[in-house]
């Protein structure tokens, strides 16, 4: 039995995203339908893509320091979008009226963006560098985990 897991937990490992791959290309809409992008096409831009669902309490507590940071670096070249993985929208709307969100929130009605990350705790975080490569993955959130993330986007964005 613990070889199965094992085997199983290897299995997950290796279809993971892991950083210095490019991002996978990966359609998806914004929570109201009105527009749409690819997370793989950051346009320039240090991309800070949160994979999160409504009933996971760290990506809750991950909502004030995203609007934060979105507040802080929007205008130097940051672009933060929330990826909601509910299965019902209204579960995503109603999180959205208590926790509100300052930044792009999109849904993948298709389920293929966390596979193609290889999505493995919630919430899951992917930096993307100005070119489209992933250069920092980070599972779940704390508090103690801000000033590290903060000082990894701010390194993203100082490169030229």
């Amino acid at each position: 039995m613990k070889t199965i897991n094992l085997l199983a937990a290897l299995l997950a490992l290796s279809f993971a995203v892991d950083a210095s791959e490019q991002a996978p290309s990966c359609p998806v809409k914004t929570l109201d339908g009105k527009r749409s992008l690819d997370l793989a096409d950051g346009q320039g831009k240090v991309r800070y893509v949160d994979f999160w669902a409504s009933w996971c309490g760290p990506c809750a507590d991950s909502f004030p320091f995203l609007n934060q940071l979105h507040g802080e670096l929007a205008g130097r070249g940051v672009e933060i979008i929330g990826v909601n993985l509910d299965e019902n929208h209204d579960d995503a709307v109603a999180f959205l009226e208590k926790t509100p969100a300052q930044f792009t929130i999109v849904e993948d009605k298709q389920a293929q963006c966390p596979a193609r990350f290889g999505v493995k705790a919630m919430p899951s975080s992917y930096l993307i560098d100005r070119h489209g490569q992933i250069r920092h993955v980070h599972l779940g959130f704390n508090e103690v985990d801000k000033d590290e993330l903060r000082a990894k986007v701010q390194a993203l964005l100082d490169e030229k």
